[in-house]
């Protein structure tokens, strides 16, 4: 592989950000079917892959599901990935950790589509309100639900920058010991 190859490739991953507003088309099914099977062969502890999927493309269903936390964002997303963790007891911290790496890759899969897409956290009552609405059996974990959509450039242009957008190497990395 060049070294341009590689610099195009870490681009791309520098390049993911959180979208929250998208323009209203729908996802290809195609984009939909390479974002899953992405999903699908995420990696997990011990390989279990302790989670299911559902897809949700109702609008009354996102609507009411941007209420249940931090997950405004649904409310113009097209299409949404709500992840449904295993919730085996004595394997939380595993579950946590994999859901984390399956969200950043689904994330990863719809830039690659050229689509946005934002973690959506329910919390509270919102979390069994939201497996309630989804039908989801009480001993499984929902926390996650991950937006996607064609981004709304002029909408994200608009949005607020942060003053210091990222801290320097400097202030994070250290060699050997802290």
């Amino acid at each position: 592989m060049s070294a341009s190859d590689t610099q195009t490739k870490i681009a791309f991953l520098r390049g993911l950000r959180a979208v929250r507003t998208f323009r209203p088309e729908p996802v290809s099914q195609e984009a939909l079917d390479d974002i899953l099977l992405v999903a699908r062969w995420s990696g997990s502890a011990s390989n279990r892959q302790p989670w299911a999927f559902i897809v949700i493309k109702d609008r009354a269903m996102l609507d009411a599901l941007a209420t249940k936390g931090y997950a405004g964002h649904l409310t113009s997303a097209p299409l949404a990935i709500a992840i449904v963790m295993d919730g085996e007891a004595g394997r939380q911290e595993h579950e946590i950790w994999d859901e984390g790496r399956l969200a950043e890759r689904i994330m990863l899969a719809a830039a690659a589509h050229r689509l946005g897409s934002c973690i959506g956290w329910l919390q509270g009552d919102g979390i069994n309100e939201a497996k309630e609405l989804l039908g989801v059996p009480a001993e499984r974990r929902l926390r996650t639900i991950i937006s996607i959509g064609h981004i709304d450039e002029p909408a994200q242009r608009a949005r607020p920058k942060p003053p210091q957008a990222r801290k320097p190497l400097t202030e994070l990395v250290h060699e050997e010991r802290w």
